[in-house]
């Protein structure tokens, strides 16, 4: 039988007392890796209280010293660098390319947040009034609790780890159940790396342990990252909690294609970005505008690249793609793109059902190209997360930011041309938190937010970089007088 998996909690590692447990299997061959436990709120209320009674101490280490256990941990990220991604790829599909390049961006996290002695300075004012200095000092907040989803599960809990840690709060990780095994060696490296007990915490668990996290009132701050539907939820709940949140939603990323863009490149970009990670990503490319002519261009040129991309088990050389995460995941997307044929689409290049020698059990889908979608279609407004990119028509560059506008999420949007004004005035004009110019994924590194509109996110203040810093900080203003320095003037 596949191995359980253990919570983290206090510096120990601790079997779960939950009745059930999820199994995690493989989504290329289907085989068990591991079972991780539904946590009961019993267990996210021990994590809670460990981790409030680690903070005051845990503040009160000077932050320099905080970021020497982070300088630790990324030695120790570097050393164990291909076991992480390897790891990545098994339990999540993405081949092990795609799983370094998540791990590169989770190591540049921590990295950023070594900085924190410079990003978390205050201000000072000296004579505001006579005899009177001001100023502002950050303070950590807290407990925080980091909710993690499937697509990522290297690199996205490191969009609020360090920051929270390098800020002085104390942190409870929940993994995604279906992904839970990378965050396993990453809290073994946290072990390794020496934290004082109930300052790093993980609880597995499904929806009752991320509601118990959400309720509990040692925990000042959440963050999350999955559907629009759960974010909103989290949002809404711990909000009424009183808790600060930042609630990452979900996408549908449309590009704007024009006929001056670059042929081969522009090609070679979209389809990755549509079909890399299986399409399991929230700045994927979903619906490509073409402008004027340039759906004579791409589109065969799009269906000829996507065409030729190697569909197998992401450990193996030369594929291109891996499975999507779950049969259920993959019937979903099947049923959708059904869906869209049936209200009028056009099926440029089919995907559905392929065979894959030698993984018959494996949840996979070839890219799918689909054009002709209707304005207000299901393929034009739903995000399928999965290998499926949508082509509409437009004439002008006008109707197209038009058409980017129109939609309900504002996640990212991309423009591929050769024309600078077209790219500023989509720059200008875009209703989206990233912005690709000649970019396929508008990932922001991490000394800047990843940015969401609408409804992608749910909150204020985004994840990485100073954002990161400002929600894990709260303000305190000082307004100060010394006897000595004041006399009364009438």
């Amino acid at each position: 039988m596949a191995e359980k998996l253990l919570n983290y909690v206090n510096g120990a590692w601790r079997e779960s007392a939950a009745e059930r447990y999820l199994d995690v299997p493989n989504p290329a061959t289907a085989e068990v890796l591991a079972r991780t436990p539904l946590s009961p709120p019993a267990e996210v209320d021990e994590a809670a209280r460990m981790a409030a009674e680690a903070f005051p101490a845990w503040r009160r280490t000077p932050a320099p010293a905080r970021i020497q256990y982070l300088f630790k941990l990324k030695m120790l990220m570097e050393e164990h660098f291909e076991d992480l991604a390897r790891s990545i790829t098994l339990e999540n599909g993405k081949i092990l390319d795609d799983a370094r390049g998540e791990m590169r961006r989770a190591i540049e996290n921590v990295e950023v947040a070594c900085g924190i002695p410079m990003l978390m300075l205050g201000d000072f004012a000296e004579d505001v009034a006579r005899g009177v200095d001001e100023y502002m000092i950050r303070q950590p907040v807290g407990v925080a609790a980091i909710i993690c989803p499937f697509n990522f599960p290297g690199m996205i809990p490191f969009w609020y780890l360090p920051y929270a840690l390098a800020c002085g709060n104390t942190v409870i990780v929940k993994p995604s159940e279906r992904c839970p095994i990378t965050l396993q060696k990453v809290f073994r490296l946290l072990e390794e790396v020496g934290f004082p007990p109930g300052v790093v915490n993980l609880v597995n668990g499904g929806a009752d342990t991320v509601n118990a996290l959400l309720d509990h009132p040692a925990i000042a701050a959440v963050t999350f990252v999955g559907s629009t539907a759960v974010a909103r939820h989290v949002y809404a709940r711990a909000s009424a909690n009183g808790k600060r949140v930042q609630a990452q939603g979900g996408a549908k990323n449309p590009i704007i294609l024009l006929p001056d863009a670059d042929v081969e490149l522009t090609t070679s970009i979209v389809t990755d970005s549509a079909f890399g990670n299986a399409g399991q990503r929230c700045l994927a490319a979903s619906l490509a505008i073409t402008v004027a002519d340039a759906d004579r261009i791409f589109v065969p040129a799009l269906a000829e690249y996507a065409g030729s991309r190697v569909v197998g088990n992401g450990l193996e050389q030369g594929v291109h793609m891996g499975p999507v995460i779950t049969p259920q995941s993959k019937a979903r997307i099947e049923g959708l793109i059904q869906q869209g044929l049936d209200e009028g689409a056009e099926l440029v290049l089919d995907g559905r059902g392929p065979t894959i020698p030698g993984y018959a059990q494996g949840n996979f889908l070839r890219p799918t190209i689909i054009s002709d979608i209707p304005v207000g279609g299901t393929l034009a407004k739903t995000e399928l997360f999965g290998p499926v990119l949508g082509i509409m028509r437009v004439d002008t560059v006008e109707d197209a930011i038009r058409l980017v506008n129109s939609g309900e999420y504002g996640n990212m949007a991309c423009v591929f041309t050769s024309s600078g004004a077209a790219a500023r005035k989509f720059r200008y004009e875009a209703d989206a938190g990233n912005i690709g110019i000649n970019i396929g994924v508008a990932a922001p590194m991490a000394f800047f937010p990843f940015s969401g509109w609408k409804n992608s996110f749910f909150g204020t203040l985004h994840a990485q970089g100073k954002h990161a810093v400002e929600f894990f900080t709260q303000t305190k203003v000082v307004v100060e007088r010394w006897l000595g320095t004041w006399e009364r003037k009438f």
